[in-house]
């Protein structure tokens, strides 16, 4: 928790009033946040909790005094020092933004520009502020970059976003959101797609930039056990309404309502191991690299049996989903071999033919990039039934409808744009895509990782019965243990592009652990406000 001192008598920095925002609809306006009133004092960090479509996000971008397309704000006041941003012309709340009250996204790779380097985004502010000259902007750059733990700061700011990893990425984008010393930050979802261990370093360094500069902050998440570490005090929220708030720890020992329950109770999905099958996918001896002499895979070999799923885990660099693109074809191995039923497979993906194309498939990480924003639906699934099955007219269409059926979702989704879809829904319209292949085998690049708890649980089941239903084996990459729990068989542990360990998960996830896959079992997040203390005090999880 953020340090106490004087936080009971001081005045709220940020309020917000009676918050109401709706689409922008003229035939079916829909309240999207109704009626949300918060306060947040200097030093104070509240957590905004609730699954997708909450309305978390939409509250943090009111709190700036801004709305997305398709939004507006019809009532409400947003109180910024006193001030109401919601009364000022665009011209004068504008300078607010990123001096006073700073955004901390999700994803920092698509909030950087990648053509600019970091240090370069970070004095951009400051200087267009008029806060700092770009030569003490730069000092102050060093330092921050410093302060949360970057390496080599005095010149990890030459450094383009493509050149770090997701974790220095999400702290350099913390550093540059503080280049203001602003009084309010907004994390949205800052460590949702980070792995167990590295997400235990962003959150030590937002906690400590919070605690130091004494700011106030809004932390939006799903995570209720990842907000534990953070927040003084939590709101939950659910279809724009708020269903409690509370202090942190009398809400996750207490809490008064079923819905917070749901949240706070641990994931119960857990699959029992299929039998040994016939094997579709065999990974022997590969070995590859993105530059020559530095290779990111050594000697991977694992083998993925019909109806089974094979959970690849590790932390950011690990390999994961380097490993995955050397068995799509769209990074050949310098050794080693893939073989599909046995049948050796072509190292590049434009010398496979039609056939292989089609047996093996990907569902991704984030549905938001993965889905083609100028098609809809029915185009998007359509595309691989002509493709691969020449279906047209009333075959195809009884074959799309059967998709969404297969995938929980309404025939009316499929002249939907992606835009007019939740999270959740855009994921299960990536599992109709691969599914309409009618493939052997489907890669599952963390496809729960960007959802929340019970969207992310309801998809795993999705999987699990599709699987039952279909045979279909699953090489599933994630850094989410409780994931692996839920549908795993056979678990592969990867550290530095080598397997370090792997089994079936009953073995591999039973002590003794081995020392890596301990690490990654204690970076796991527990609904206990002092677990981040606890595991910051322990050695073997200091300095990684």
């Amino acid at each position: 928790m953020t340090q106490s001192t004087n936080k009971e008598h001081a005045q709220p920095i940020l309020e917000i009033r009676d918050l109401v925002i709706e689409s922008r609809s003229r035939s079916n306006p829909q309240k999207l946040v109704d009626n949300i009133s918060l306060s947040l004092k200097p030093g104070e960090v509240m957590g905004l909790i609730g699954e997708s479509g909450a309305g978390k996000s939409t509250i943090g971008l009111a709190a700036m005094g801004y709305a997305r397309d398709g939004m507006t704000i019809t009532n409400g006041q947003v109180l910024f020092d006193g001030e109401d941003l919601l009364a000022l012309p665009d011209r004068k709340r504008r300078p607010y933004r990123g001096a006073r009250i700073a955004y901390v996204a999700q994803s920092a790779a698509a909030a950087f520009n990648p053509a600019h380097k970091l240090i370069d985004q970070y004095v951009e502010g400051a200087v267009l502020h008029g806060v700092l000259s770009e030569a003490q902007a730069r000092r102050e750059a060093v330092a921050l970059y410093e302060e949360l733990g970057l390496p080599s700061p005095e010149t990890f700011g030459e450094r383009y976003p493509h050149q770090v990893s997701g974790g220095q990425l999400q702290r350099a984008m913390v550093a540059t959101a503080m280049a203001c010393r602003p009084d309010v930050l907004v994390f949205d979802e800052p460590t949702t797609a980070l792995d167990v261990t590295t997400q235990i370093e962003v959150l030590a360094a937002i906690r400590k930039t919070i605690r130091d500069h004494h700011t106030a902050a809004l932390y939006i998440t799903h995570d209720l056990a990842v907000v534990a570490q953070i927040a003084d005090r939590i709101m939950v929220l659910r279809r724009g309404k708020m269903v409690e708030e509370g202090e942190t720890g009398q809400l996750l020992e207490s809490s008064a309502q079923a819905y917070t329950r749901d949240l706070l109770s641990v994931r119960n999905l857990h699959k029992e191991e299929t039998p040994a099958n016939a094997t579709v996918l065999s990974i022997q001896g590969v070995c590859a690299e993105y530059r020559r002499g530095t290779p990111v895979l050594n000697e991977v070999s694992v083998d993925v049996e019909k109806g089974r799923t094979v959970a690849v885990v590790g932390e950011s660099g690990s390999g994961k989903s380097t490993l995955a693109r050397v068995v799509t074809g769209l990074l050949p191995p310098t050794d080693g071999a893939i073989s599909l039923h046995g049948e050796t497979l072509p190292a590049r993906l434009q010398d496979r033919d039609r056939k292989t194309l089609q047996r093996l498939q990907m569902i991704y990480q984030l549905p938001d990039t993965a889905l083609n924003p100028r098609q809809r639906i029915r185009d998007i699934i359509g595309r691989p039934l002509q493709f691969y099955h020449g279906m047209q007219g009333q075959a195809l269409e009884k074959r799309l409808r059967q998709l969404m059926d297969m995938t929980e979702l309404s025939a009316g989704f499929l002249d939907r744009w992606p835009a007019q879809l939740s999270g959740g829904q855009k994921q299960r319209v990536g599992i109709a895509r691969a599914l309409a292949a009618e493939p052997d085998l489907i890669i599952c690049d963390e496809v729960t990782s960007a959802l929340d708890q019970l969207v992310g649980e309801q998809i795993l089941n999705l999987l699990l019965s599709l699987q039952r239903e279909l045979g279909m084996s699953y090489l599933f990459i994630t850094h989410d243990l409780g994931t692996v729990d839920a549908i795993a068989d056979h678990v592969v542990v990867m550290q530095k592009g080598r397997v370090v360990e792997q089994g079936a998960k009953h073995d591999v996830f039973a002590p003794p652990y081995k020392d890596y896959t301990r690490l990654l079992l204690d970076s796991v997040p527990e609904m206990d406000p002092g677990w981040l203390d606890k595991v910051l005090a322990e050695p073997n999880l200091q300095g990684r």
